[in-house]
């Protein structure tokens, strides 16, 4: 499992800007569920992972954030800029050229199309 984990850790600024461009904006927590949802609980993000990787994508202007008062705590909402929203397709496309090498390489009779 450890070993699974480190082929998602190079994923991860990914993994988030994905979700963000699905569900528009999300809290950390938020994300880490979601992740530990989709993957059925094969994946699942530290916050010593996730927080450092959202502050520096919003260093780097893929994300804005703001900030609600719920519950009388104030919780940080995160969703992608304009720059976030094209950088995620560029990410996406170079995803899926990846899986599609990876699957050729490994299973070369059965040809991806997308």
């Amino acid at each position: 499992m450890k070993k699974q984990q480190q082929l998602y850790k190079g994923s991860l600024n990914t993994i988030i800007m994905k979700l963000l461009e699905q569900h528009t904006k999300m809290y950390g927590y938020e994300i880490t569920q979601k992740v530990k949802e989709i993957t059925q609980g094969e994946l699942n993000i530290t916050e010593g992972a996730l927080y450092p990787a959202l502050h520096k994508m919003e260093a780097d202007g893929f994300l804005d954030v703001e900030m609600d008062r719920v519950d009388g705590r104030i919780r940080k909402y995160y969703k992608l800029t304009e720059s976030g929203v094209k950088e995620t397709v560029t990410r996406m496309e170079e995803l899926q050229n990846f899986v599609r090498n990876m699957q050729n390489i490994v299973n070369p009779d059965l040809k991806l199309d997308y």
